[in-house]
């Protein structure tokens, strides 16, 4: 029954700091009622665009704690749990599983470069904590790539319940949807691919743009779901220019700078992430314009 529930449209969810470096505790309440007031299934702290790997252990509980309080009994909550130490990780999950969360993310080893048979006995670890795990396989920022093969191996050990797939790869994707077990969730890790891979036989996205337009964005992957190709390439198309925009510079960095435009967050970031350039907070307010997000300048609302 835990395998039903990993699916639909997850948003990794932004981590807002006061200017002294402290979480915003309130901002990050109100980032998780506009969440759940646009549908959104999966909430996903303290992972990648969550700043994860620069809050320290108290931070990340407290992130934990006020995101499962806030969103109990309206999203599920899966915390950002990984390390390429197998026993760190192991500690992660366990800490999640004590705190309330419903799952765990928990990133490929980083730097260590693990054979695929490492990468099976790592994530094997950390399942036997009993908390269901999602296995997020992103080569561009660790180094190494989980392949198709291994997955669908992790994929029959119980509690790992899906994969958010970051490679960039539709081909071992569908691989993985091709062979999987039932019940195992294929979540994607790009939102520019979401729309393929759903449309392959996934089961959904862990999405950034939803931090900025979370409504549409589960609209998109609704429709997906249902086969409804009309209405998501139609959403999918009217988004694709924020989702390209939130990768102008490091992930992130972008999308901060968005939700502060939008009135949401002030625009602080964890060494050594830096605000985003001139250049690109033009491209960004731009695309915020074009998509309604924002009011153009000079225009009252």
């Amino acid at each position: 029954m835990l395998k039903e529930l990993f699916q639909g449209t997850g948003t990794a969810l932004v981590t807002p700091f006061h200017a002294d470096g402290t979480v915003d505790e309130n901002a990050l309440r109100r980032l998780v009622d506009m969440q759940v007031a646009g549908g959104i299934d999966m909430l996903l702290p303290c992972g990648t665009t969550g700043e994860g790997a620069t809050l320290e252990p108290a931070e990340t509980e407290r992130v934990a704690r006020v995101v499962i309080e806030a969103a109990r009994g309206r999203a599920q909550v899966i915390l950002g749990a990984g390390s390429n130490s197998t026993a760190r990780a192991v500690q992660a999950a366990e800490d999640a599983r004590r705190w309330g969360a419903n799952g765990v993310l928990s990133v490929g080893p980083y730097y260590n470069k693990p054979t695929q048979a490492g990468f099976y006995e790592h994530f094997k670890a950390v399942a036997e904590t009993g908390i269901p795990v999602i296995v997020y396989n992103v080569p561009g920022r660790t180094g190494s790539n989980i392949e198709a093969a291994t997955m669908l191996r992790l994929a029959s050990v119980p509690n790992i319940v899906a994969v958010k797939e970051a490679s960039g790869n539709l081909v071992q994707m569908m691989e993985i949807i091709r062979h999987r077990p039932v019940g195992f969730r294929v979540l994607c890790g790009d939102d520019a691919l979401a729309l393929p891979l759903v449309a392959s036989g996934g089961d959904g996205v862990v999405s950034v743009v939803s931090n900025q337009a979370p409504g549409e964005m589960r609209q998109l992957i609704d429709a997906a779901l249902a086969g409804n190709l009309k209405e998501a390439r139609a959403l999918h198309y009217k988004l694709l220019p924020l989702m390209n925009v939130n990768f102008v510079e490091s992930n992130p960095i972008p999308v901060k700078a968005a939700l502060a435009m939008m009135g949401l967050i002030d625009e602080n970031y964890r060494l050594p992430l830096v605000p985003i350039s001139s250049a690109n907070r033009e491209k960004v307010r731009k695309v915020l314009e074009e998509t309604g997000l924002i009011q153009p300048a000079g225009v009252p609302r």
